[in-house]
């Protein structure tokens, strides 16, 4: 009786010389396609921190505008507001001066000094806040300190002052339970009950004072960066759908060769039926009429 053909395993398969060169070749065109794929991240950043510089140079460019002028008290802040430099003249009130615990500047953790302003002047003359129930209070980050004890850091300016600042929006309220004096957000649905009212939506992180506070040099609160909205990536999204796709063609190498070892190994089991010599099997003879005698040879 002829013998069959035994079917062979995948990895007897894969192992074929054919079959890992085709996986060689499959393995440097995924590699090549993940390169790419994270060429098209460096690029989709790359954008993102131009178009960030182009945003922070237009609002140089603008100058500073009346604090009224672009965000009246008790409005909603409007995101595009975020970065926006403003003016604003008032006088602090220091004994309601706060910490803001848990803020970090260059990799190191402080506090940001928070402290309220009565604004006297925001641009409009009083015109923003006369129908409301007297000057509003303004929440101003002076900057940063190391330490709760910061010294001169804490002092600020006598009388009415006129402030140039970046506008940011308020946070959400805190839950942290803090000594008194010390909050771990700048929120200012929170600020309102210890400050009073009108308040602003939105708080101002201080660029330059006249007169001047004390110096960072000297002591004084570090002045904190332009601030950018919060959890905001940036990245392009072309760039980013461009990068999936190069990592989608990269996987698809890779399951091509093991769909052709899939089908060799398909291939070679159906075979497998087949005899070595090459002829079928004759099925059994029968009377003759039935079925016809399988030929000689």
């Amino acid at each position: 009786m002829p013998e069959t053909a035994a079917p062979r395993s995948f990895w007897a398969v894969a192992r074929q010389p054919r079959m890992i060169g085709l996986l060689v070749l499959f393995l440097v065109a995924a590699a090549v396609c993940a390169r790419l794929g994270v060429w098209q991240l460096d690029r989709a950043q790359q954008r993102a921190d131009l178009a960030a510089q182009q945003e922070a140079a237009e609002a140089e460019a603008e100058g500073p505008e009346g604090l009224g002028v672009l965000l009246p008290p008790q409005t909603t802040f409007p995101g595009e507001l975020v970065g926006r430099q403003a003016w604003v003249e008032g006088e602090y009130e220091p004994d309601e001066q706060l910490l803001v615990a848990g803020r970090a500047l260059d990799g190191r953790e402080g506090f940001l000094v928070l402290t309220p302003l009565r604004v006297t002047d925001d641009g409009t003359g009083g015109a923003s806040w006369q129908d409301l129930s007297g000057a509003p209070v303004l929440p101003v980050v002076r900057g940063w300190v190391p330490t709760p004890d910061a010294g001169a850091a804490l002092e600020v300016p006598d009388g009415v002052v006129r402030l140039t600042g970046y506008l940011q929006a308020s946070e959400a309220a805190g839950e942290a339970e803090l000594p008194a004096g010390r909050t771990d957000s700048i929120s200012t649905g929170a600020l309102v009950n210890d400050w009073g009212g009108p308040i602003y939506s939105g708080y101002l992180v201080l660029i330059a004072s006249d007169p001047a506070q004390v110096a960072a040099a000297d002591g004084g609160p570090g002045i904190l960066p332009r601030p950018t909205i919060e959890g905001g990536t940036g990245l392009n999204l072309q760039n980013v759908f461009y990068a999936l796709q190069w990592w989608v063609f990269g996987g698809f190498a890779v399951l091509l060769w093991l769909r052709l070892v899939r089908d060799e190994v398909a291939g070679g089991r159906g075979a497998g039926a087949a005899t070595t010599t090459g002829s079928p099997a004759c099925p059994p003879r029968r009377r003759r009429g039935e079925v016809p005698p399988c030929p000689d040879g």
